[in-house]
C-alpha cells in the first residue's frame, strides 16, 4: 500500500499557497485543508457578531463556540460557518484587513490548530497556511515554503478581487500585503517563518501549473523514499 504523506505549504499572503495546495491535493488524490479559510471564517463570524476585534478574550470566547468545516461540493471545497456556506463572503478586503489581528490570538489559534491536526492525523493531506510546517504539522513528511515578489503578489490579489467584482488600486494592495507580512512575521505566537527543513520555492515567475508540478515531484520523491524503507 502506498504511503500517504502529510504536505505542509507555507508562505506569505498571495504567494499562491491555496491554489497550489488545492491542485496538488487533486493530483495526489489527497484531502486539501485550507487553514486560511478557517481563520477567515472565524474573522467573519467575529465581525458579524459585532465584537470588538481588539477584545482578545471576547474574540476567543466567540470562536470557541462556532463550528467551521470544510466540505467538497460539486468537486470544489467550500467553507462552512455553522452550516452556512461562506466561501465567497470570507474573501473580501474587510476580512483581509482584520484577519491578522484575529489569527494572532493564541486562544483562537489553539482552537483551530487542534481541528487541523485532527484532520491530518491519518496522512494523505495537503495543508497550507503560515505556520503549518513550524507549528501545526512540525513532523510533516514534506514542507514547502512559497515566496514571491510584493509586486507579483499584489497583481495576483488584484486579479482575485476583480473576479469578485471588487476594484482596488495596485498600490493600495501592495501596502495591505506589506502590512499583513509585518503583522504575520512579528506576532508573538506562531509567526510566519520558514521551517528549517522546508524546501523554498520562488513562484514570482512560475505559472500555477509549473509550481504544482515541481511540488508534485518533491512529493513523489518522499512517497518513494518512504515505501523503500
Amino acid at each position: 500500500m502506498t504511503q500517504k504523506i502529510r504536505i505542509a505549504i507555507d508562505g506569505p499572503a498571495a504567494s499562491g499557497k491555496s491554489t497550489t495546495a488545492r491542485l496538488l491535493a487533486q493530483k495526489l488524490g489527497y484531502l486539501y485543508i485550507d487553514t486560511g479559510a478557517m481563520y477567515r471564517a472565524a474573522t467573519l463570524s467575529v465581525l458579524r457578531a459585532g465584537i470588538d476585534v481588539h477584545d482578545e478574550q471576547a474574540v476567543v470566547d466567540h470562536v470557541r463556540n462556532i463550528r467551521i468545516s470544510l466540505k467538497i461540493v460539486d468537486g470544489i471545497q467550500r467553507t462552512f460557518l455553522n452550516d452556512e456556506d461562506v466561501s465567497d463572503q470570507i474573501r473580501t478586503p474587510q476580512i483581509n484587513q482584520i484577519i491578522s489581528v484575529i489569527s494572532s490570538y493564541p486562544g483562537v489559534r489553539e482552537v483551530l490548530i487542534e481541528q487541523q491536526r485532527e484532520l491530518a492525523k491519518e496522512g494523505g493531506v495537503v495543508m497550507d497556511g503560515r505556520d503549518i510546517g513550524t507549528v501545526v504539522l512540525p513532523d510533516a513528511e514534506l514542507k514547502v515554503f512559497l515566496v514571491a515578489s510584493i509586486k507579483e503578489r499584489a497583481r495576483r490579489r488584484q486579479l482575485d478581487l476583480e473576479r469578485q467584482g471588487i476594484k482596488m488600486e495596485l498600490q493600495a494592495i501592495e501596502q495591505e500585503i506589506k502590512q499583513r507580512d509585518k503583522l504575520d512575521s512579528s506576532r508573538a505566537q506562531s509567526p510566519l517563518k520558514k521551517a528549517d527543513d522546508a524546501r523554498e520555492l520562488d513562484t514570482t515567475n512560475l505559472t500555477i501549473k509549473e509550481q504544482v508540478e515541481i511540488i508534485y515531484r518533491w512529493a513523489l520523491e518522499k512517497i518513494e523514499k518512504g515505501a523503500a524503507k
